[in-house]
């Protein structure tokens, strides 16, 4: 698998500012929040070995890693959007919203420092601040691939959570996303109050439930 590499920090650091990499984890799941990181490294860091795009590490693998990126960034912000958010507004802009808060927390944890913002994918306007966009930035940019194992591995752990709250929909294992044994589950059980009703095939259910 590629090795993200340091040329986007190193290009900030030459000008006298930090990087702040950003990624999300859950815009496509039926259930649960979407949670963003924001992540910021010191110049001259020592990178942690192992670090990738969070989709091709295992919990295991991310789970070790978790420690050992808060001991050498600079700053984290994590921020979420509720279910009542991605209803309200769409999955889009609640991902913004989920941005949005990272990036509070990382800047209010800066103060004075100037910084560029580099999120992953293509440019996302909803966000409401200047930055720029990386395609695959979680496989080509360090920081924004230790964000996304952050934000990953704090969205699973918050589905496992819920998960031995509403047994039966296999959020321990599935995370939310639409796998055959959760639509089976919400067949089943019907959905939750953690289930996205804006989302087509929890809607539909919910529309034959007469919810």
């Amino acid at each position: 698998m590629p090795v993200p590499s340091l040329k986007r920090e190193q290009e900030a650091w030459a000008a006298s500012r930090v990087l702040i990499g950003v990624d999300e984890v859950g815009r496509g799941p039926l259930a649960g929040p979407v949670v963003a990181a924001a992540v910021v490294f010191p110049p001259r860091l020592r990178r942690v070995r192992g670090v990738r795009d969070s989709k091709v590490l295992s919990h295991r693998q991310r789970e070790a890693l978790i420690p050992r990126l808060r001991a050498t960034a600079l700053a984290i912000g994590v921020g979420a959007a509720s279910i009542r958010e991605i209803d309200r507004f769409n999955i889009r802009v609640a991902t913004a919203i989920a941005m949005r808060r990272a990036l509070a927390r990382v800047r209010a944890a800066l103060g004075t420092m100037e910084a560029v913002v580099l999120i992953d994918g293509l440019p996302f306007p909803e966000v409401g601040c200047e930055h720029e966009a990386l395609v695959d930035g979680d496989a080509r940019c360090y920081s924004i691939a230790a964000a996304g194992v952050l934000a990953k591995e704090i969205r699973d752990r918050l589905m496992g959570n819920l998960a031995r709250r509403h047994p039966g929909y296999g959020w321990e294992q599935n995370a939310g996303y639409a796998t055959e044994q959760h639509r089976a589950a919400i067949n089943a059980l019907g959905p939750t109050k953690h289930h996205r009703f804006s989302f087509a095939p929890v809607a539909q259910i919910g529309l034959d439930l007469g919810l």
